[in-house]
């Protein structure tokens, strides 16, 4: 069984797909696409925060204080080709894509129709675009002008004394205190996209070698002469699996190595320091725990990789196959993403929604840590169950020379 491991192994690292799934997507392309992205992502921010919004107003005597602070801010811009009288005119002008938004002021009479009215401020726009400030930077005004106005009426109402003002507009404070610290806060937000990246990483670094020891070994026709050694079907396939684990695992070690270099090199040139402040408050017990939370899971992706790849006729069928593989990890990990989902005895037993949610306790550092020897063990049981059907499996005539 070693032999046929060191065997197969050497083989994989003379192959240059190998290594590029192995080595350079982790440690490399993935870097450069996150980068990429970020960039752009920010650069779209930034853009949509700078954007000026073309605007036109009806009823701004209602509301100058209002009107003049929209006017003089520097992301809006009076349209002044555009006219309109209606709010339905409005609506029109926005829809057509004439002016961003549209401001509709209506005074209502409440006391005598003379000196006390209510002020409703509508604003039209569209806010289907991904990346829109409008909302911010409108209620920012708004709120500003509410509080003059609050302050004006109270003075004419002969509440003229500031710190009856305050007593009147704010006669109760809330206060929320924040009792997370650092690496809770971390936790939560990384802890919800690292099990997103690591596990698919742990299923890619399994399927490709797979692919290549089943289905390869079958289109090459060299399974026939390994199956005329003398070694069982059992060290056959025992040696096989050990190979595509170990790339698995290999590529999920890169690929975290990777994330902690790359986020090193970046601590340099940009403030990153409250990520990394919170990384190292994570203890080396709990980063052990994620390897081994990886591992069962590593087992059982390598041993359903490679049974379906002995299954498989060709090197293309057998991708083919693993296709669907691919998309019945991301359903899980969905669900673990989902807002109420914690950790506790049903979901430990859940596969990979386990591990997803003991990975993000573990780096807030609020797991419990019988939660985790629990996926561990029930991990590791499907994991035998996997291996022993893929021993099986390689053993049927009609499977491998169908």
């Amino acid at each position: 069984m070693f032999e046929v491991f060191k065997k197969e192994l050497r083989e994989l690292l003379r192959d240059k797909k190998t290594l590029l799934f192995v080595v350079a997507l982790p440690v490399f392309i993935f870097p450069v696409i996150f980068g990429v992205l970020g960039y752009f992502m920010a650069q779209a921010h930034l853009s949509a925060e700078q954007e000026v919004h073309s605007y036109s107003i009806i009823g701004e005597e209602y509301a100058t204080g209002f009107s003049e602070s929209v006017f003089y801010h520097k992301n809006f811009n009076l349209n002044k080709d555009i006219k309109t009288n209606t709010k339905e005119e409005l609506e029109k002008a926005v829809k057509n894509e004439l002016i961003d938004l549209g401001i509709y002021i209506e005074s209502k009479p409440i006391i005598d129709g003379k000196t006390k009215s209510i002020i409703k401020i509508e604003v039209v726009f569209n806010n289907s675009s991904r990346v829109n400030y409008i909302t911010e930077k409108i209620n920012k005004i708004f709120s500003d002008y509410k509080v003059l106005i609050q302050y004006k009426n109270l003075k004419e109402l002969g509440i003229t004394k500031h710190q009856e003002q305050d007593f009147v507009l704010s006669p109760i404070e809330l206060e929320l205190i924040d009792s997370s610290n650092a690496r809770e806060s971390f936790g939560e937000k990384i802890g919800v996209l690292l099990p997103y990246l690591l596990i698919p990483i742990v299923l890619t670094g399994a399927s490709y070698p797979a692919i290549d020891l089943g289905a390869g070994e079958k289109e090459r026709g060299t399974l026939e002469t390994l199956l005329l050694t003398p070694i069982t079907r059992t060290q056959l396939v025992m040696g096989k699996f050990i190979t595509i684990l170990t790339a698995s695992l290999a590529t999920s070690l890169i690929t975290v190595l990777s994330l902690g270099s790359w986020m090193y090199i970046a601590k340099q040139f940009i403030s990153i320091s409250f990520i990394t402040d919170a990384i190292e408050l994570i203890g080396t017990v709990d980063l052990i725990l994620i390897l081994l939370l990886l591992i069962p899971l590593a087992c059982i992706f390598s041993s359903l990789v490679l049974a379906i790849s002995i299954y498989a006729k060709t090197f293309k069928e057998a991708q083919n196959y693993m296709g669907p593989l691919s998309m019945l990890t991301f359903f899980p990990l969905a669900i673990s993403m989902m807002p109420n989902m914690e950790l506790n005895v049903k979901t430990s037993l859940i596969p990979i929604v386990n591990i997803s949610l003991a990975i993000r306790e573990l780096l807030k550092g609020t797991v419990e840590y019988n939660h985790v020897y629990l996926i561990i063990g029930s991990t590791s049981i499907i994991a035998i169950i996997s291996i022993l059907f893929c021993v099986k499996w390689f053993n049927k005539e009609e499977v491998l020379f169908r």
